[in-house]
This record gives C-alpha cells, structure tokens and sequence, in this order.
C-alpha cells in the first residue's frame, strides 16, 4: 500500500504530527499519535467509490463523522482541512486553501480493537453482550430504508462472483457456490421482501466486523461505518448482524457468534432474522475469502465456510423446564452452539422476553406487578410465536422457561409436532437446598426469582413430567447431550 503522490506532503506532515508511520488500507491512512490520531482518505477511483476529488474528500470526511460519532462519542472529534499558508507550508487548520481534509479522532490502543481482544482470547461473555448490545442499540435508532432487499442483495451476490474470480479463487468452487446462493435467494426473497415491508430494512454500519468495533471505557463501541456507498449499508439488519457473526465464528468460535445472536435477539426480539442467516452469512465468508486473497492471505477456510453455510442442518426445538436455580439457562448456553446450523440454536428465555416487554435490559429487576398472570400468559405467547417464526426460519430452538404448567409443556412439543420436527424436552432436578443456594449466588442474571418464588414453585403441583430428567446436582451437560443425541 502506498499513499498517493499528489497527497505526498500532507502525509508527510500527518507523519511529522503523529511521530509515526500511517496504518493503511486501500482506502485510508490513519497516522496514530500520543493525544491524537488523523484519518485521511486516499486520493483513489476504484470503482465501488472515488475518493480522487477534494471537495469528495471533505463530503466523506463529514459523512463518516455523522455516522460514527453517535455510536462512538468523543471517539471522533471533529473534520478539519489541511491548509497552505502564505509561507507556502501546510499545517492543520489555518485561513490558507484547503488542499486536503483529515478526521481528526481520539488515538485507540491496538490492543482495544475487538479483532485483537478476540485473538489473545479475552472476548468474555460479558463483552459479548455488550458488543451484541452496541448493534441492537445502533439498529433500534437507524433509519429505515425502502429498499427492494432481493434485488439489493442480488446485485450483491452477482457483483461478488467476479470479485472472487479476480482475487484467485477456485473458479470451479465460485460457481458452484453462486448457484448455490442464488438458489437459495430465490427461496427466501418472500421473506426478505416482507422484513423490508416490516422496517427491517435500516441504514446499518455495513463493515460490521470485529476489526470494527474497539473497546471505550472498557465497553464495545462501534465505528468505521461504512460511509461512501448508501446502497451497501441500507440492508437488513440480519445481513449487518451477519459479518460480525461469521468473523466470530472464523476467529473465535461457535460458542462466542452464537452468544452474540442470541443476546441480540434478546434485545430486540427479531427471531425472524434468521430466515437469512445462511445466505448472509455464506456471502459475508465469501468477501472476506476473495479480500483476503487479494491481499494475498489465505482465504481456504473463509471460502469453506462460505460454502458450508449454504448447506446448513435441519432444525430441531429443544425445551428446557424445573425449578428456579437449576440451572436451566447455563446448560441452554452450554447446547445451544452444537444445535442446528450455524451459530447454533435460538435460545428463547422467558425471563428475557418479559424484560424486553417492559423495555428494559435483562440484567435490570422488574417489579412484582410484572409477573402478574396476565403478563405471564402474554410473555409466553411471545416466546411461542418466536419460535415459531425460527423454526419456520431454519434455525434450531431451545426454549429456556420453568415449565411449571402441563398445558404450556404440551404447547411446546405441539409446536415442533405441527412442524414435522424433532423435540426433546428436558427437566432439570436438584434437591431444594442446593437451588437455594444457587438462587442466592445470583448476580446480574435475567431472572428476578428468589427464594421465596422458588419455595412457592416447589410447592406446586406440575402434573405427569414426561420429559427426560436430568440430575443437574452436580453437572448435568453430559447427561444432557445424550439425551439429545450426538448432534448435540
């Protein structure tokens, strides 16, 4: 990478100002100093943007700052021009003609990018969340886009193909692939016409992976949206979701993307987006194979998945029911990856349906009238009809609730039966001394259950349990997997 000559002196002064060489892209150089870090934008045409113009320059300059800096606050700090004095120099700001713009922006650790927290292996679950967190917030306060999303996604596919082909890929494995894909969009273009009709379709970030959020405060923040094509970033919310979710699953794992989703789903109740998931996701592997190989990395394994998703596993609905403090939503997490296809099962939990109701985070205590049985009947029509619309969706289920009630044990294996899929049911047991304990131990859990609310529930009758038990006094995930087989 090289910067243009016609930007030679500026990047020269950027460099004499931040006392470092630049961190490039093919778009960008960004020169990171001790109290501050200048973005400049490269003078280049390549086709998907053109960057050759000043007067460009500045427009994308002060787009990329409205998109990031309420996403990212203090992060970006303000637009300024590079200009030339009377004396012939060029300096930072000044009354001189601009000849160039730079973002000026807080430095940030390299260590606080989220790409290299994921590589020494400290993206804890807790951080996931709140990256999850970060994406829900930014695509509750997007604007919606009328946007037709098959097409939209088509010309995506299609411009791809080539992308792929230019880059070196195995010419065979790319076509083979965009028939795949295009098999596939066909069959799911209803569904992704009809989350457009539904607001689904918002201008998101558009170049949501890790390398793209960093840490502020000790919190995830995103930034980098993309700024220089609307037509890129006007998509499903499922489809920006999707590449932070494929670049988890490629560099951490299942476990972690799979975290992700559901934390996601969690805040904003959008089962549905999993109709999508495996076209976007094949598609974002393959962007990432063919960059990668441009630059002349390996992309066998970004190409493989990109492959793998198009050939995802039936789904199957799991349900999970017992007292409070047996540890229901722990082995949910703990199967959920290994279920179904990529990043695994949708876990549904009661406790997280009703904070979303009243519009606050799982972690925030609710007041007794929220548990009336009213809101009850009501958050457990929710979760059902979140299932439905998963499993309609392709995507494996687990429901995480109490179970107390036979008539809601029975509504929840009718509705795997209605749909000609596998269900397994799973009722967790320990002796009432140990869920005490386990109750107490609570901290920042979606369930406001104490004692008292687990005493009343071992008071109750549940009726006939046919469901597998499972002793979970100790560990039952062992247990647990064989009972669902080895897929689980």
């Amino acid at each position: 990478m090289s910067i243009p000559p016609a930007q030679a002196e500026a990047a020269t002064l950027l460099a004499r100002l931040s006392g470092a060489a630049p961190v490039e892209t093919h778009i960008s150089a960004v020169f990171v100093g001790r109290d501050t870090a200048w973005k400049l934008k490269k003078a280049v045409a390549l086709g998907f943007l053109d960057f050759s113009a000043v007067d460009d320059r500045e427009r994308f300059c002060r787009r990329e700052l409205a998109l990031n800096a309420p996403q990212a606050p203090g992060l970006y700090r303000d637009v300024v021009a590079i200009t030339r004095g009377d004396d012939g120099a060029l300096r930072i700001g000044g009354d001189g003609p601009a000849v160039d713009w730079v973002l000026r922006m807080d430095p940030v650790p390299p260590a606080d990018f989220l790409d290299a927290v994921a590589a020494r292996g400290g993206l804890a679950p807790a951080l996931l969340d709140a990256a999850a967190d970060a994406v829900a917030a930014m695509h509750g306060a997007a604007e919606r886009a009328a946007v037709d999303a098959p097409a939209a996604l088509s010309r995506i596919l299609e411009g791809n193909i080539p992308a792929a082909r230019r880059a070196g890929l195995d010419a065979a494995r790319v076509e083979a692939w965009a028939g795949a894909a295009r098999r596939e969009l066909a069959r799911i273009a209803p569904v992704l016409a009809a989350r457009a009709a539904a607001g689904f379709v918002r201008r998101g970030h558009g170049d949501l992976h890790l390398g793209n959020l960093c840490l502020r405060a000790g919190r995830p923040v995103l930034f980098d949206a993309l700024e220089f094509d609307e037509a890129l970033a006007r998509i499903d919310v499922g489809y920006d979701l999707a590449f932070l979710l494929m670049d988890l699953d490629a560099r951490v794992g299942r476990d972690a993307a799979n975290r992700v989703l559901n934390r996601y789903v969690a805040r904003t109740g959008d089962a549905g987006l999993v109709a999508g998931l495996p076209l976007w996701l094949s598609l974002r592997a393959m962007i990432r194979a063919h960059v990668e190989a441009t630059r002349q990395r390996d992309g066998a394994a970004l190409l493989a998945a990109a492959e793998a998703h198009l050939s995802p596993a039936a789904p199957r609905l799991v349900a999970i029911g017992g007292l409070q403090g047996t540890g229901k939503s722990t082995l949910a997490r703990a199967l959920a990856p290994a279920l179904g296809r990529c990043p695994g099962a949708l876990v549904l939990r009661t406790d997280e349906a009703r904070k979303r109701r009243f519009g606050v985070a799982p972690e925030q205590r609710l007041p007794p009238e929220a548990y009336a049985p009213a809101v009850s009947a009501a958050v457990h029509e929710e979760v059902f009809d979140m299932a439905v619309a998963a499993l309609a969706g392709g995507q494996a289920v687990l429901l995480d609730a109490v179970f107390l009630d036979p008539t809601i044990r029975t509504r929840a294996a009718a509705l795997a039966h209605a749909a000609g899929l596998r269900f397994d049911g799973l009722w967790l047991q320990a002796p009432l001394e140990v869920l005490r304990t386990r109750i107490a131990a609570r901290r920042d859990d979606a369930s406001d259950a104490d004692e008292a609310v687990l005493l009343r529930a071992a008071a109750a009758d549940p009726g006939r349990i046919d469901w597998q038990r499972i002793d979970v006094t100790h560990d039952g995930e062992g247990a647990a997997r064989a009972a669902l087989g080895k897929d689980a």
